[in-house]
């Protein structure tokens, strides 16, 4: 079986990629600019950029599953090039936004289900791995950890469940290979809620240095972030950390569930990153 991976560069898709060698299948690994990946022996790089259907033919042919990130933009191109080339199964990696109440209107939640809805309409058996907030979001508050020790929070309680990108790239590892585990939705977590002030104390004890939040406005944190974030993106998000202030996060059992083992915690995401947070 040959498994294309969109979005090689992507954290996940790395940490993916050599887990689907171990298991001896074979892997194209799939990218805008697959001149920049760095991969293990024996897999082949295809361009395939999601905004260009020119693209879509070759890093499709001979392709039996798809790890597929969501972008909409020309879903319905890629699913027809997917079905031409006899592709069998996709697996998206989409988001628990889509679970949410706003998920038609949020910016985050509308882009995910689009894609999603699609793929339940296209005929190809469909995964989808609904991930929340990722563990390696914290890592845009490196440089001001490392500058100022401060992180300057909107709304620091907060809470999410931060996963572990490992368990993901493991989770699709287990529906990639397991085909009674295929066709169904996976609400993937880490182990605890904890709000964005306890992740921040998570990342102190891990560096051994105090760290402090800084209470900011929305406002303020939108122009923070204005260079590379969207502002429907940056609204989007303003608007979760608004409705999750105070109140836990659901924590679900699908990483166990599909891994055989229980979700990584956010400490020890933070232990084995601690040097983006160091001086």
């Amino acid at each position: 079986m040959t498994v294309l991976i969109t979005g090689s560069r992507g954290k996940v898709a790395t940490t993916l990629i050599p887990l689907l060698r171990e298991r001896g299948l074979a892997v194209r690994a799939a990218s805008a600019s697959p001149d920049k990946l760095t991969l293990p022996s024996g897999v082949d790089r295809v361009v395939c950029d999601l905004d260009d259907p020119a693209t879509f033919p070759a890093a499709l042919a001979g392709a039996e599953s798809v790890f597929l990130y969501a972008n909409p933009k020309h879903i319905e191109a890629f699913l027809a090039e997917a079905k031409a080339a006899g592709v069998q199964h996709i697996v998206l990696l989409s988001s628990s936004s889509v679970l949410q109440p706003d998920a038609d209107t949020n910016a985050i939640a509308a882009m995910h289900r689009a894609v999603e809805r699609t793929l339940e309409a296209s005929g190809i058996q469909s995964t989808f791995l609904q991930p929340g907030a990722f563990s390696g979001n914290a890592l845009g508050w490196s440089w001001s950890i490392k500058s100022t020790s401060t992180v300057d929070l909107p709304y620091p309680g907060a809470q999410a469940s931060p996963i572990h990108e490992a368990d993901i790239a493991e989770a699709a590892l287990a529906v990639l290979t397991t085909p009674e585990l295929r066709g169904r939705a996976y609400h993937l977590t880490g182990p605890a809620s904890l709000s964005a002030t306890e992740q921040v104390e998570i990342l102190a004890e891990a560096s051994g240095r105090p760290l402090t939040v800084n209470p900011v406005t929305g406002e303020a944190w939108k122009q923070s972030v204005a260079e590379f974030m969207p502002p429907g993106v940056a609204d989007a998000l303003l608007s979760y950390f608004a409705a999750s202030e105070g109140r836990p996060d659901a924590v679900t059992t699908a990483v166990e569930e599909l891994t055989g083992h229980p979700a990584r915690t956010f400490a020890s995401w933070a232990r084995e990153n601690v040097d983006a947070f160091r001086p």
